[in-house]
């Protein structure tokens, strides 16, 4: 029996923050939680540094990262598509 790959990969959706570096775009993701006692709702905040090989997205674009096998000290994300 093989034993294919993870099903368990993770997408976000986000924004560009920063396209400074080549190659490398870094991606501002917002989630939305709920505290366990209060029932409060507020936003997480997370950075990520993402592999864009053709240099395809820009500063405030709206894009789609998946998580991959690490690239770089950093960098474990790759970039799927622009919005």
């Amino acid at each position: 029996m093989a034993i294919l790959g993870s099903k368990n990969i993770k997408e976000f959706v986000g924004e560009v923050i920063s396209d400074k570096t080549s190659q490398t775009r870094i991606v501002l993701v917002k989630t939305v939680q709920m505290h366990p006692l209060y029932k409060k709702r507020f936003i997480v905040k997370k950075k990520y540094y993402v592999h864009d090989e053709a240099n395809k997205s820009k500063l405030g674009d709206t894009v789609r990262i998946r998580e991959s096998k690490p690239i770089s000290k950093l960098k474990r994300w790759t970039l799927i598509a622009v919005q």
